[in-house]
C-alpha cells in the first residue's frame, strides 16, 4: 500500500486554491459548485484536483458518474486527512508569520522548495489574457518589469489579482546574459531584457556563469557564451523569455 505524501500536498495548500477545492468537494459533494464557490472553471478545478493527487500519492477525491442523484464527489479517507492537515499547517504558518512581522515574506518564501536560483520578490501590476493564456506583468522591487506567460487555469488557481505580492521565479540556465549596448540595438522583442552590473563571473567550457546585480538590490544568475568576454562591473542585460518565467506567491 502507498504511503501518503501529504507534505508534498500540503506545499501547494495554502498558498493558493488547490486546498480551497478540496475543501469544496467536502462541503458541497461536487466539483462543479467547488468550482463555482472558488470563482474558477470547471476545468481548472480538475487541474487542481489532478495536481494535489499526483502530489500526494494517492486518490483524494472519488467521483460517483450518473445515478439518480445525477452524480457527484466525496473525498476519500485520505483526502478528508490531507484537508485536516492543511488547516493544522495554516495555523502554524500564521503564528510563525505573526511574530516574523515586517520578515513576514522572506519567512514565507523559505517554504517554496525549488532548484530554481532566481527568485525574485515581485508585485503583480496587471493580467493580460488571450485565450487560454494569462500574461502577468510584475514589477520588482527596483522598478524593473518582468512578464510571466502561464496558461489561465494555472493563474485562476493561484487567485492572480493587481497588487499581489508574489515571487517571479526563473532557472539560471533560462537567463541570457549579454553586453547591454548590444542587446539594445536589436530591434525590441517580447520577452523580459533587464539592465545590471556583473558582480561575479564563474568560467567554465559550456558557457560563463555570471551573477549581475539588478536595482533595489536583487541578483540574478544566468550565462553568458564563454567566448563573451564579460567582465565584473560592466554593464550587461539578461534575457528571458517569458514562458521560462514561473509565478510563485509566499504562504
Amino acid at each position: 500500500m502507498t504511503a501518503p505524501r501529504f507534505g508534498d500536498a500540503l506545499g501547494h495548500g495554502m498558498s493558493d486554491k488547490r486546498i480551497d477545492i478540496l475543501r469544496g468537494i467536502g462541503r458541497t459533494g461536487s466539483i462543479s459548485q467547488a468550482a463555482r464557490d472558488a470563482a474558477i472553471s470547471y476545468k481548472a478545478a480538475w487541474q487542481a484536483i489532478a495536481t494535489l493527487t499526483n502530489l500526494a500519492g494517492v486518490p483524494l477525491v472519488r467521483r460517483a458518474v450518473g445515478g439518480a442523484g445525477g452524480g457527484g464527489a466525496t473525498l476519500t479517507p485520505d483526502g478528508r486527512q490531507l484537508l485536516e492537515l492543511a488547516d493544522a499547517h495554516d495555523l502554524a504558518r500564521r503564528a510563525v508569520q505573526a511574530r516574523a512581522g515586517g520578515a513576514a515574506t522572506a519567512v514565507a518564501s523559505l517554504s517554496i522548495r525549488t532548484s530554481m536560483r532566481n527568485q525574485l520578490p515581485a508585485m503583480v501590476q496587471a493580467l493580460e489574457v488571450t485565450g487560454r493564456v494569462s500574461r502577468v506583468h510584475l514589477m520588482l522591487p527596483g522598478g524593473e518589469h518582468m512578464t510571466a506567460r502561464i496558461t489561465q487555469e494555472s493563474s485562476e488557481l493561484l487567485g492572480l489579482a493587481t497588487g499581489m505580492v508574489a515571487l517571479a521565479l526563473c532557472k539560471a540556465t533560462a537567463v541570457q546574459i549579454e553586453r547591454a549596448e548590444v542587446v539594445e540595438k536589436r530591434p525590441r522583442r517580447r520577452g523580459n531584457h533587464l539592465v545590471g552590473t556583473v558582480t561575479k563571473v564563474t568560467r567554465g567550457e559550456n558557457g560563463d556563469e555570471i551573477v549581475v546585480a539588478l536595482a533595489g538590490a536583487q541578483q540574478l544568475v544566468g550565462f553568458a557564451a564563454s567566448s563573451s568576454g564579460l567582465r565584473t562591473r560592466q554593464r550587461v542585460a539578461a534575457s528571458v523569455d517569458e514562458a521560462a518565467v514561473v509565478v510563485a506567491l509566499p504562504g
